[in-house]
């Protein structure tokens, strides 16, 4: 009877040992430890014109690069490699502008152009009548977007109209306003009447006497062209100029 009760108490020990060591909290395994998400470059952008001052008609060598990018425009040539040469002609004082984006976010950089008018062309008048000279030797000029500033090509013009409004003090002159076909009724007839003032200012500036100048604003009602796209707008978007009689 002890023999057997001898053989069973270890038994019973090893089995308690167990049960008791399996009621212990199991402890948690720790999380696997993970690396932060890469954070993707950000994009970098340059952009040059050569040269950077030209005379109307002449060319000018765009040239770009960028990294980390995914898309690339520049403003009004559209999507383009991410690095690369472009020749362009520009009409008028242009800033080219390049926009880069990627995952990393964007950047842009921009290029100007001054663009000059061409050498004044002497115009003979000798058998010409007075209003057919001074539509040859008097230029319109011409206006941006909604705005009534002057550009720097028109500038160069309205010099060029000062010289020969001076040369012949006896011309007086009107001075109209004109607006493209966006934009209500009245303000266009406010926007030409603000394109004519500065017109009008501008010929001052250069010597030409307020009381010969006088100033009319046409707003959008007398169009040059008719189409409905930038180009025709462009022309319409304008101070004219006519002898007043």
């Amino acid at each position: 009877m002890n023999r057997r009760y001898r053989s069973i108490v270890p038994i019973f020990l090893f089995v308690a040992f167990i049960a008791v060591a399996g009621c212990k909290k199991k402890q948690p395994i720790p999380p696997t430890a993970t690396a932060p998400p890469a954070t993707a470059p950000a994009p970098t952008a340059q952009l040059t014109a050569t040269p950077a001052v030209i005379s109307a008609g002449d060319q000018v060598q765009l040239s770009w690069r960028t990294t980390d990018a995914n898309s690339i425009s520049i403003e009004g040539i559209g999507q383009v490699p991410s690095a690369g040469v472009k020749t362009v002609t520009p009409t008028e004082t242009t800033t080219y502008h390049l926009t880069a984006s990627g995952d990393g976010g964007s950047a842009d950089a921009s290029a100007m152009v001054t663009v000059n008018a061409p050498p004044a062309v002497s115009v003979p008048t000798s058998g010409m009548s007075a209003e057919d000279a001074f539509k040859a030797n008097v230029q319109d000029i011409f206006f941006d977007y909604d705005t009534a500033d002057i550009r720097s090509d028109a500038a160069t013009t309205l010099s060029k109209d000062a010289s020969y409004l001076d040369s012949h003090p006896d011309i007086k002159v009107v001075i109209g306003g004109y607006c493209d076909e966006r934009g209500s009724d009245e303000y266009n007839l406010a926007l030409g009447q603000n394109r004519a003032n500065a017109t009008k200012n501008a010929l001052v500036t250069d010597g030409v006497a307020a009381n010969r100048i006088r100033v009319i604003s046409y707003g959008k009602e007398k169009p040059f062209c008719t189409e409905s796209n930038e180009q025709c707008w462009q022309l319409n978007r304008r101070g004219g100029f006519s002898m007043d009689q």
